[in-house]
């Protein structure tokens, strides 16, 4: 498929030029600072520095001084805290690290996550009558709750009281829970807009911690469980989501509680883990558990504690995860002949494709695979409980929850973000919903949307990539939205003769450029198509990451490349 290069030309000459007589480094790398807004010395000490210090007060977020009086009055009473929230990664996470610190204090704590099958996403009337059956006062709910009006008002009809700590975007109205902890609220003055749902659950804990007085080393070890919601929700790691995915991975790294320790071993990774493992590699196997089974045995899985409980739960949720490799394999398969038969699937900017058939805890994944393969907002829709269920995901820069909230007069719920929401609609809304948002994707995405971008953040000689370049370059990690592995690009290279195809399908270059004294060697995976722009005379283009490479106990730099084009 075609794709644009976009150079990010979000950076002013002067501000890098300053910053790089103050750091005497690379200017490459002082225009990639720029450009993720670093423009004095002590914004980058910050950032190559990160501290446990730059965190936020928990105090700035609305409610949160409601919602720590409320914990600390059922502590003080001996009421019975049922600890709610959603079956993905963020849920179970959250959950976890809530359970594991209120269960540290206080012995009346449950946990409660609902079926993702018999309840649905979000806070359930199932889970509010269990709570009401069961004699708790409070239901502190995670990662979901922003739409729950029913919900709470059912709860409060019981006399019991809700806190909501979510990161979804609300809607026009708030549910009428005792508190609600969302930084993206139009009230709420928190600094830091983008915390995942189990990052809104460490500032409750934070803010628990301070007021009474419980040195936050006792929290810290939970920041592991923060990490990896970071990672699995994609959120932005900038700001104070950097700070915690720091702390977080090396805790990961270093002293990863039984249940990721057992995971770790399974995905047999034996290098530092890096965001990108843990999206790759942890995140979908504690996933598995609530689409193919329960989200409790995540849950159980994140919060045991000794590695042979853990090992035997990650064996079970690894033969769940098994199955739904299978699952979303076969789904896909069906949803692209399903594509293929549509005749007008051509005319369209969106894609959309239901069956009843379709298993329920797959369908994100199976629309992030289409999105990826046909670059465009994506809805793919099951029939679930004589509903139907569809998960969205969309293409950078759409906003796909704004599409889907465009026709909420089809829908039953639906919430999310800007690039993945989730819906539920009558099974005779089906056409209609499918016309709908292909009528507002058409009239509100920009052609340039539709087609793959590489973001290039700036162009190098293959002389400048050296170890003291990557050193630096390293630190700029943890990588994700926001702060993504830098791509550059270089032009006017050659073949040096050594460049191949491997494996059938890869290609593995010997690079050089005219004016240089360096080679370089790249490895462009799945590219082998490719190879007729390199293997004569002319010149040409590569985009790629900097990376190291590890052979035969040998470390050397490598150039990842994304994209190849002829000069």
């Amino acid at each position: 498929m075609h794709k644009r290069w976009n150079l990010n030309q979000n950076y002013q000459q002067a501000q890098v030029d300053a910053l790089q007589q103050q750091l005497k480094i690379h200017p490459s790398l002082c225009k990639l600072l720029v450009q993720r807004g670093i423009t004095t010395f002590e914004e980058a000490r910050q950032f190559f520095r990160p501290s446990l210090s730059q965190l936020h007060d928990p105090f700035l977020m609305k409610d949160m001084d409601v919602a720590v009086a409320r914990v600390n009055k059922a502590l003080t009473n001996q009421e019975k805290i049922l600890v709610y929230g959603d079956y993905d990664v963020d849920g179970t996470t959250a959950v976890s690290l809530l359970y594991l610190f209120l269960k540290s204090l206080y012995a009346k704590v449950a946990f409660y996550i609902p079926d993702r099958y018999h309840e649905g996403y979000g806070v359930s009337f199932k889970g509010v009558e269990f709570a009401q059956q069961n004699g708790y006062t409070l239901i502190i709910a995670l990662d979901c709750g922003i739409k729950a009006h029913d919900k709470v008002a059912l709860a409060n009809s019981y006399g019991i009281d809700f806190i909501i700590c979510d990161h979804h975007r609300p809607g026009n109205d708030l549910p009428e829970a005792l508190a609600i902890l969302d930084p993206k609220r139009n009230d709420c003055p928190y600094p830091f807009k983008e915390l995942s749902g189990c990052g809104v659950g460490f500032k409750l804990v934070q803010a628990i911690a301070q007021n009474n007085h419980i040195p936050f080393a006792q929290i810290e070890p939970y920041l592991d469980l923060v990490a990896v919601s970071i990672a699995a929700d994609i959120v932005d790691i900038m700001g104070e989501n950097r700070v915690l995915a720091h702390f977080g991975l090396k805790l990961l790294n270093t002293h990863p509680r039984f249940g990721i320790n057992a995971l770790i071993n399974l995905s047999k990774v034996s290098r530092e883990l890096s965001i990108s493992d843990v999206v790759f590699f942890i995140a979908p196997r504690i996933n598995a558990a609530g689409r193919i089974e329960s989200g409790n045995r995540a849950v159980d899985l994140l919060t045991a504690n000794d590695f042979e409980t853990a090992r035997i739960i990650c064996d079970e949720i690894n033969e769940h995860n098994t199955y739904r490799k299978e699952l979303d394999t076969d789904i896909t398969e069906q949803a692209l002949q399903q594509i293929e038969n549509d005749l007008t699937f051509s005319d369209r900017k969106s894609t959309v494709v239901y069956s009843a058939e379709w298993h329920k805890g797959v369908i994100g994944i199976v629309a992030s695979r289409l999105t990826d393969k046909y670059y465009r907002p994506t809805v793919v829709m099951t029939q679930t409980n004589g509903h139907v269920a569809g998960s969205a995901r969309s293409v950078k820069d759409f906003d796909v929850y704004n599409a889907i909230e465009a026709c909420a007069d089809l829908l039953d719920q639906f919430g999310g973000h800007m690039y993945a929401a989730g819906l539920t609609m009558k099974i005779e809304n089906v056409d209609a919903f499918i016309q709908k948002f292909e009528t507002i994707v058409s009239s509100t995405i920009e052609d340039r949307m539709l087609i793959r971008e590489v973001d290039i953040d700036d162009a190098l000689l293959l002389d400048d990539i050296n170890d003291s370049f990557y050193r630096i370059l390293k630190q700029f990690a943890p990588f994700g939205p926001g702060n993504m592995n830098p791509t550059f690009i270089s032009t006017g290279l050659y073949n040096s003769g050594s460049s191949r195809i491997v494996a059938n399908k890869h290609l593995k270059l010997g690079l050089m450029q005219k004016g240089c004294n360096h080679k370089k060697d790249g490895i462009a995976f799945n590219m082998a198509d490719c190879f007729y722009l390199i293997e004569n005379t002319q010149p040409f283009s590569i985009a790629y990451h900097i990376e190291e490479n590890s052979f035969n106990n040998k470390v050397t730099l490598q150039l990842n490349i994304k994209d190849i084009k002829a000069d």
